[in-house]
C-alpha cells in the first residue's frame, strides 16, 4: 500500500495522515542545511510518505522529545553505526509485504564518512533498495564540533585547533566503486537541480547515494542568513563540485565553477581563520579535484538518457 499527502491510498481507504516531512516548530539551528534540504526532499517526493532511518546526529535531534515529533513521517532512530543495516531490514519487510514506499537512510558525516561506513559499504556492495542521503556539515555537528575525514583541510574543529591537516575524504568516488545505480551531489542553493535529483533516485530501484553540502552556522562559524550564499560560492569556487555518477562508471558535471576566488567563501567562516591568510593548500585541492572529474567525464560520458525520468 502507498500512502500520499493527497486524496486516499492507492488502496481506496482513507489516508491515515497527512503531514510535511519536516514540521513546523523543529529544533533544528536558524540556517541549517538540513531544514531546506529536508523540506525539498518533501516537495520533490510530491506527497509520498518515506519512512526516515537515522543515527545518533542532528539528524535525530530534530525529532525532539517523546511524544511529539518534527518529523511528520515514520522515523526510526538507528546507532551510529548501523543506520544502512536497519533500512536494509525495514525495506526487505516493506517489499515482502508489498509496500512501495521509499526507505530514507538521513545522516551526518560522523555517520556516513567514518563511523557508519563499513555498513554503508555492505548495503551499497548488496545493491539494497533505499535512498541513503547524507547531509555533510563536515563536523560531527551534535557531539562538540570535532573533525571528521569530511571536514576539509585548514578548518578549526573543537579537535584541530591549529587547523585540520589532512584532506576531505572523497566519499563520491568510494560510492562510485560500489558500482551502485546513481550517486549524486546537491545544493541546496539550486533547488531545480535538486529537486531532479531526488526525483531521479526515487525512480530507480536499489542502491541510491545522495551527499548535501549542508551549511552549520555553528560549527562553521558563520551567518545563519548567508547559509545559502555560502554554498552557491562553494559551488562556484570549486570546492563542492555539483554532479551525478550513473552504475558507477558514467559521469555528467552539472554545475562548473565560474572564477569565483575561494577566498570568498572562507571569509565568511571563522573556522578557516587560519586559511584566510594561506588560502594556497585549498587551491590546489580544487585544482587536482576538477582534474581529476573532467577526466572521468571526458572518458566516460554519461549518455542522453542518463538522469532522465521515464514519461
Amino acid at each position: 500500500m502507498t500512502t500520499t499527502c493527497t486524496g486516499e491510498t492507492t488502496t481506496g481507504e482513507p489516508k491515515p495522515y497527512c503531514d510535511h516531512l519536516l514540521r513546523p516548530g523543529n529544533t533544528n539551528c536558524a540556517g541549517c542545511g538540513m531544514s531546506i534540504g529536508l523540506q525539498w526532499i518533501d516537495q520533490a517526493l510530491a506527497g509520498e510518505k518515506p519512512t526516515l532511518v537515522i543515527p545518533a546526529c542532528c539528524g535525530i535531534v530534530t525529532a525532539g522529545a517523546f511524544p511529539t515529533s518534527g518529523y511528520g513521517v515514520p522515523t526510526a532512530a538507528a546507532t551510529f553505526a548501523s543506520s544502512p543495516a536497519l533500512a536494509s531490514g525495514i525495506t526487505t519487510v516493506y517489499r515482502l509485504n508489498g509496500d512501495t514506499d521509499p526507505v530514507i537512510c538521513w545522516a551526518g558525516d560522523g555517520g556516513t564518512y567514518d563511523i557508519g561506513i563499513a555498513t554503508l559499504s555492505a548495503a551499497a556492495e548488496r545493491n539494497e533498495d533505499m535512498i541513503y542521503i547524507c547531509y555533510d556539515n563536515e563536523i560531527y555537528g551534535n557531539t562538540g564540533g570535532q573533525r571528521s575525514s569530511a571536514t576539509p583541510e585548514g578548518a578549526v574543529t573543537s579537535t584541530t585547533a591549529t587547523g585540520k591537516g589532512e584532506r576531505k575524504k572523497d566519499i563520491m568516488a568510494i560510492m562510485a566503486g560500489h558500482r551502485i545505480p546513481y550517486a549524486a551531489t546537491l545544493s541546496v542553493a539550486h533547488r531545480d537541480d535538486f529537486v531532479r535529483k531526488v526525483r531521479y533516485a526515487r525512480s530507480l530501484k536499489g542502491f541510491r547515494f545522495l551527499l548535501i553540502l549542508s551549511p552549520c552556522p555553528t560549527g562553521w562559524k558563520s551567518e545563519p542568513e548567508e547559509s545559502t550564499e555560502l554554498i552557491d560560492t562553494a559551488i562556484r569556487c570549486g570546492l563542492f563540485p555539483v554532479y551525478e555518477v550513473f552504475d558507477g562508471v558514467r559521469y555528467r558535471i552539472n554545475l562548473r565553477p565560474d572564477g569565483k576566488p575561494v577566498e570568498d567563501y572562507v571569509k565568511k567562516q571563522r573556522r578557516y581563520k587560519q586559511v584566510v591568510g594561506n588560502p594556497e593548500p585549498l587551491k590546489r585541492y580544487i585544482e587536482q579535484q576538477w582534474a581529476y572529474l573532467d577526466g572521468m567525464e571526458r572518458a566516460f560520458p554519461a549518455t542522453r538518457n542518463d538522469g532522465v525520468l521515464a514519461s
